[in-house]
């Protein structure tokens, strides 16, 4: 046994006396753990409600889908690896087995793997899955999302790190009470992290009913954190850098409104990546908050510096009339500190009946002039 192979089994052999030494004795919960060769879909599968299936250090060459509630699911770190399935001439990974469908679960019609996604939590049509965690591992290189979900209530997703995806890092919809903490999000295609009502219909902003977002390290992606058609949710804490923009809240011209959210104690430095225009967005460059039709949002003592460009979105904290032509009102921005942000610290290009609120702010320049 090499001494590789000697810390790993350390490393479980740990972690394992610190799930089995919290749980109490009569608990009815169990361990599966995945070996590098194994599979881990194998183990979800197997699992009931209110078990752990522990992944052990290794690169895994699969998609995972959950639907069991109370499961959690959980590495040792970031030598837990989840990558996509070896393209045809490379050694065949274990092959997964199926995932079994939960009572009432949604009917997709394309699987986790085919829709070029990680790790996918999916909740029932009717009735959301509860109490899902997803902790201590890496997903990277995905076509599209490193770690999706939908229809979950109460999904914990815990230093995870999700790099390199096509689309998104870490993503999430249709869904309630979310908690993601301590997470890395890099260089992903659009967000790090996403959150919205529902992608592919139009529907008014989701009472998201506290979600939290907390403590996670944004970088190099197009977007650090999109916030989109969602109310009572909460940004806090975060580290955001190098992304083309580190925190958008997005509504529309749909009822209700997005808003009643939250961006408190942020650090938002010098995301000045270029990124070309899309269907929905123009380039974007420098760009540290952007509020575009959201209302009822605060926004409070986060530190905002070093942004530059000359996109229409470019700036410190900035509010911008939704492309569907739909104002941002009633928005507070208090107590933030800003500095060398161009084309300045404060840029407000709503009408001044609006009801947005400027106040206590730490900065010398804002457009229109006053701001600060």
């Amino acid at each position: 046994m090499t001494k590789r192979h000697i810390s790993y089994l350390a490393c479980a052999t740990a972690l394992l006396g610190a799930l089995v030494g919290t749980a109490p004795a009569s608990a009815a919960h169990r361990l599966h753990v995945v070996h590098p060769g194994e599979s881990i879909q194998k183990a979800v599968n197997a699992a009931r409600p209110g078990d752990t299936v522990l992944v052990l250090a290794g690169t895994y060459h699969e998609s995972v889908t959950v639907r069991t509630p109370g499961l959690t699911l959980r590495g040792v770190g970031h030598r837990t690896v989840i990558a996509p399935v070896r393209k045809a001439g490379a050694k065949p990974a274990a092959k997964p087995a199926a995932a079994k469908a939960a009572p009432g679960a949604r009917k997709t019609s394309v699987s986790c793997r085919e829709a070029g996604n990680g790790i996918c939590v999916v909740g029932g049509k009717d009735k959301a899955l509860p109490d899902v965690t997803v902790a201590d591992l890496k997903v990277t290189g995905f076509s599209k999302t490193g770690l999706w979900s939908m229809g979950t209530d109460r999904l914990t997703v815990r230093r995870v790190t999700a790099d390199d995806n096509g689309q998104w890092g870490i993503a999430q919809e249709h869904s309630t009470r979310g908690v993601f903490r301590e997470n890395t999000a890099r260089r992903n295609g659009d967000a790090g992290l996403f959150l919205a009502n529902n992608v592919k219909a139009e529907q008014g902003a989701a009472n998201s009913k506290g979600t939290l977002v907390q403590g996670n390290h944004l970088e190099g992606n197009r977007i650090g954190i999109t916030v989109r058609r969602l109310r009572n949710l909460y940004v806090t804490g975060n580290q955001l850098t190098g992304n083309c923009a580190g925190v958008f809240l997005v509504g529309d011209e749909n009822k209700p409104k997005a808003g009643a959210l939250t961006v408190s104690g942020n650090r938002v430095v010098r995301n000045n990546k270029y990124c070309a225009k899309t269907a929905r967005l123009p380039y974007l460059q420098g760009s540290g908050i952007v509020l575009t039709g959201t209302e009822k949002t605060l926004v409070t003592r986060n530190v905002v510096t070093g942004h530059s460009g000359k996109s229409p979105l470019s700036g410190g904290i900035v509010l911008f009339k939704s492309f569907v032509g739909v104002t941002s009102e009633r928005n507070r921005i208090t107590g933030n500190q800003l500095e060398n942000n161009s084309p300045a610290d404060l840029v407000n290009q709503e009408a001044t009946k609006s009801g947005n609120a400027f106040d206590r702010n730490s900065c010398r320049a804002s457009k229109p002039a006053g701001l600060c």
